[in-house]
């Protein structure tokens, strides 16, 4: 597990985090792999853990009915995906697939949550954190959003 604790500091997501609490989170850490198209996550599944892409590409989609997946957004090296642990229900909102061979840390939700609440300065330091993930994850589906209508205007 320690091993995995350079890759902890080094990630943008805990960048600045008090070494103490690294040296907590790699417990919880460990080194996942997922190939091109493999499904990682879909809807209402339970969400017990968080990913820190390390190399390669995850879509995030919604399924729709009749049209299939459609892509919410493409998460690349250094994004973080799967708040979800945090909120109860605990469940994914949404479809997470592979587009490429991917290499990501995951973080036990379960083992985060009982470290949380053990010590509520490291929870708050995570909540912070994905404050800011959530925070620009909302700006870019608007984004998304807006160029969806923007097509669909030119389409008339």
């Amino acid at each position: 597990m320690h091993d995995l604790l350079p890759f902890l500091a080094e990630h943008d997501f805990f960048k600045d985090l008090d070494e103490k609490y690294l040296s907590l989170l790699v417990g919880c850490a460990k080194n996942v792999r997922f190939e091109p198209e493999q499904v990682i996550h879909r809807e209402g599944e339970p969400a017990d853990e968080f990913y820190l892409i390390r190399k390669g590409k995850v879509r995030v989609e919604i399924h729709s009915t009749g049209i299939g997946p459609v892509v919410i957004q493409t998460l690349t090296d250094g994004d973080v995906f799967g708040s979800n642990w945090l909120i109860p229900p605990y469940k994914w909102l949404f479809d997470y697939r592979a587009v490429e061979r991917t290499r990501a840390l995951s973080m036990d939700g379960k083992c985060l949550r009982g470290k949380c609440d053990e010590d509520h300065d490291l929870g708050y330091a995570l909540m912070m954190r994905f404050s800011q993930v959530l925070s620009k994850r909302l700006y870019m589906t608007r984004m998304q959003l807006l160029l969806e209508l923007e097509s669909f205007e030119d389409d008339e």
